[in-house]
């Protein structure tokens, strides 16, 4: 809002007179010098946020155009390439730059002092929204964005509950159900799943549709099967090893994301599993890899396209001034089989013997 009753744009003086200290004081703290107390730079920020104060200054004609931000914990990932696309569309379309940034430290984040700083400094920087793609710990930076009336929207929030948070996800549940039905009517009734870490919302909700194919069928979910970890290839292909491995392997293993998918593909293949003769492998993503692993994977497509576009609109909705018809919106996905799953091997096989015998 303006600073004055006459409506005038905040000044950097009105600034300093909210917050109680001089000009020079609030030029440091938004400069990020290090020579400003962390309460005196968090009653400066506040201010900055009530005032919707924006530089006039020279240097910030540099910025007036207009972007959105991206930010993320793991920059490689395929997942998170897919889904920039689809934002890099739709910033375009929008005539927004794109900037893409990496989140503040795990620890530090959740400090209010360093979101609200952070946060700082993407608005000096043009940004009018922040998308945020499988971020870890975003409360405070969801808060603080909130405060300092700058559009945050979660692309598959990870451990976060915020009342305040707007998200764009895929159906995880049922697109899970939907791959372990395949394997069921395969034949498969010894599933494995290799999950992704238990404090995310999408690798929980995966696992729980997996678990209501199974019980839908009338099937048991073998405790000693089922695995939870990182979303990356060697989590992937270490898991496998020890689960193909065991006395009493699975015929099928279930992956969280492709990644997990390809390490498994890799086990597999180092232990002279065949697939899909001896074990049937599905993924979840449907990112570029899948289709060429070594048999292509069966997986589920997310419209991950679709994910970064929609966060867009969201973006933009939310800084037009009008919340989005909901605040947590849920794309369809769908099976895409290939020729990693197949029929479940004939009961009797001696596939363990083989996987002992190269193991050694």
């Amino acid at each position: 809002m303006d600073a004055g009753p006459t409506g005038r744009r905040a000044t950097l003086q009105d600034v300093a007179a909210v917050a109680g200290v001089s000009k020079a004081t609030v030029s440091k703290a938004l400069n990020g010098r290090d020579d400003v107390a962390g309460a005196t730079r968090e009653r400066v920020l506040a201010a900055v946020a009530e005032l919707d104060y924006r530089p006039t200054t020279a240097g910030a004609l540099l910025t007036q155009r207009r972007a959105v931000a991206v930010v993320f914990d793991l920059p490689a990932s395929p997942y998170i390439l897919k889904v920039l696309e689809g934002i890099l569309a739709a910033a375009t379309d929008a005539r927004l730059d794109l900037v893409t940034r990496l989140a503040p430290d795990l620890g530090a984040r959740r400090r209010r002092t360093v979101a609200r700083e952070w946060i700082a400094e993407q608005r000096a920087s043009g940004v009018v929204g922040i998308a945020g793609l499988t971020l870890s710990a975003p409360d405070a930076l969801i808060d603080a964005a909130a405060d300092a009336g700058i559009p945050f929207v979660m692309v598959d929030p990870v451990d976060t509950t915020n009342e305040r948070m707007v998200s764009v996800a895929s159906s995880n549940w049922a697109g899970a159900r939907a791959a372990a039905e395949h394997l069921i009517a395969l034949g498969h009734r010894r599933i494995g799943w290799i999950g992704g870490p238990e404090a995310s919302g999408a690798a929980q909700d995966r696992f729980y549709g997996f678990n209501a194919a199974m019980d839908a069928a009338g099937l048991t979910v073998d405790p000693a099967l089922v695995r939870a970890d990182q979303f990356d290839v060697a989590t992937g292909a270490r898991h496998a090893h020890d689960l193909l491995t065991s006395a009493d392997p699975p015929t099928a293993l279930m992956a969280a994301d492709d990644e997990l998918a390809v390490g498994v593909l890799a086990a597999a293949h180092a232990l002279g599993i065949r697939v899909p003769d001896d074990l049937s492998v599905t993924g979840f993503d449907d990112t570029s890899q899948a289709a060429w692993t070594t048999p292509p994977l069966t997986t589920v497509h997310q419209h991950l396209e679709g994910m970064g576009q929609m966060a867009v609109q969201a973006l933009l909705t939310m800084a037009a001034g009008t919340w989005p018809a909901s605040r947590h919106v849920e794309l369809a996905t769908s099976l895409t089989v290939r020729g990693s799953t197949g029929a479940a091997p004939a009961t009797g096989t001696r596939r363990q013997d083989l996987v002992v015998d190269r193991s050694r």
